[in-house]
């Protein structure tokens, strides 16, 4: 029979060959060194899955990180849109009604305004207080100064629209009127 496949017998026998080599060549290191190159292999691979472990722990904590700040900011932007809201509730509990039809409707107003007041302080708002207070530029912002004789210098004599801060971040100034000597 005639072998048609000349090449083809000798590669396969070349490829054995340098397997067999390559075999032998590590066979024939002594076990000690043999040893240390495979305790040196393992400790590559040791360390590169430390790193990426690592590397996969500190992404987590930035997403949620991210996360977390983005979920502030937008309740932070919900609650500023809130505020001249209770603003208008203010003003409205401030007027003088003597009918009783409207005198009920106020009462659900102010019932309205509460729940909002509620909400927000499960929130973590707080507002800032004025009454007695001397300004603040932090959290004050300075809308008039008027002569008091009732007041030492600095101290806010009334509050036009009321402040928040959310933790120790502040959302919005209290606008106030303070005393000037």
């Amino acid at each position: 029979m005639i072998n048609n496949n000349k090449h083809e017998a000798p590669e396969q026998s070349s490829e054995v060959t340098l397997k067999e080599t390559s075999a032998t060549s590590e066979s024939s290191l002594p076990t000690t060194e043999l040893e240390k190159k495979l305790q040196l292999e393992r400790d590559n691979y040791y360390d590169l899955l430390q790193r990426k472990s690592a590397e996969f722990d500190n992404y987590r904590k930035r997403i949620d990180r991210e996360r977390t700040e983005i979920d502030n900011s937008v309740s932070i932007a919900l609650i500023k849109e809130l505020l001249p809201l209770i603003d208008d509730f203010e003003r409205a509990l401030e007027t003088d009604i003597t009918n009783d039809e409207v005198k009920s409707y106020l009462e659900g107003v102010s019932l309205i305004y509460r729940k909002l007041l509620e909400l927000l302080t499960k929130r973590g708002v707080t507002q800032i207080e004025t009454k007695g207070e001397s300004f603040n530029p932090r959290y004050h912002q300075a809308v008039a100064y008027e002569t008091s004789p009732n007041h030492v210098d600095g101290a806010i004599v009334d509050e036009l629209r009321r402040g928040y801060i959310i933790g120790s971040r502040l959302l919005r100034p209290a606008m106030v009127r303070v005393a000037k000597s």
